[in-house]
């Protein structure tokens, strides 16, 4: 049989689970997740690859109404993705109804799109209310299927798998087999540290906050890490240090178990705090973060 690929850009609102999704697609954990919005930040392109296929997934910003020069740089990355691809999975939450946002994102499908519904956290609701959600969502746009799934179980996961396998054109093997992300290991290791943050801090601090790994070095079976977490104000920064360093050090400790199973080695990691101001208002200071204007 032919081989067949292609790209999938997964948009939706912020905070639906389109990280959770591609990690169970996937099948290991290569998306930092959170229950806070706007986890993911970047363009990410996850594969998943097995006989005769391969899916290039464009994991990209949720869509929201930004507030400051990064939330709209995040805004028009996930509407850019949309005209690079075969295939659209626009994922919304189970009693979603067809808002703002939702309108956006459809308003931004190129003509003809292969778009696909799908309703996560179906665990979390009764069959009638998924049913309410796929009909509402069918009258703004005609999909070419809809699905209800539960990233955290994996409940009915299989079903778009096969849904790939039946409507992905024929192309080739963009990327090696054993291949699953294509970001450096520095990027991984940073979007770990930020999701301990996520996971350790409260109110504005995840959101104003940005990790660059400045060094990554083996040196006789360890990696030496060395990592920056950027908050926009001495406040914060004395948030994310914590009492006599204990922040800093649950967020150091909870990292480097992540990191040492993404790399499969011991690590030494040195974490440090430091204030940028206001760097998400400003466009040098996006650039040195990581976070370039995309052409």
């Amino acid at each position: 049989m032919a081989h067949k690929s292609g790209f999938i850009a997964v948009v939706g609102r912020p905070n639906v689970g389109k990280s959770t999704l591609l990690n169970r697609v996937l099948g290991e954990k290569v998306l930092i997740v959170s229950d806070k919005p706007q986890t993911t930040r970047n363009k990410i392109r996850c594969i998943y690859t097995e006989h005769g296929l391969q899916a290039v997934f464009l994991d990209t910003p949720g869509v929201h109404k930004p507030h400051h020069r990064l939330g709209e740089r995040l805004v028009a990355t996930a509407f850019r993705a949309l005209a690079e691809v075969d295939q659209i999975w626009l994922v919304v939450e189970p009693e979603a109804r067809v808002g703002r946002p939702e309108r956006e994102i459809i308003a931004k499908f190129p003509q003809g799109a292969q778009a696909v519904l799908i309703v996560n956290k179906i665990d979390t609701v009764t069959p009638s209310a998924i049913e309410h959600t796929l009909a509402a969502f069918r009258v703004a746009y005609d999909f070419k299927a809809a699905y209800g799934v539960s990233a955290a179980t994996g409940e009915r996961v299989p079903e778009l798998l096969a849904h790939l396998r039946a409507t992905l054109p024929i192309g080739p093997q963009y990327y090696p087999v054993d291949m699953i992300i294509d970001q450096p290991e520095r990027f991984v290791a940073a979007e770990i540290i930020r999701e301990k943050v996520l996971e350790l801090t409260r109110d504005e601090v995840p959101h104003s906050t940005a990790v660059v790994v400045e060094g990554m070095k083996e040196q006789e079976d360890i990696v030496h890490v060395t990592a920056t977490i950027y908050v926009e104000r001495e406040s914060q920064k004395g948030i994310i240090i914590g009492k006599s360093g204990a922040m800093l050090k649950a967020i150091g400790t909870a990292a480097r178990m992540d990191i040492e199973s993404l790399l499969g080695s011991q690590i030494h990691l040195a974490l440090w705090a430091k204030v940028r101001k206001d760097w998400r208002q400003k466009e040098h200071e996006l650039k040195h973060l990581g976070y370039e204007r995309e052409r």
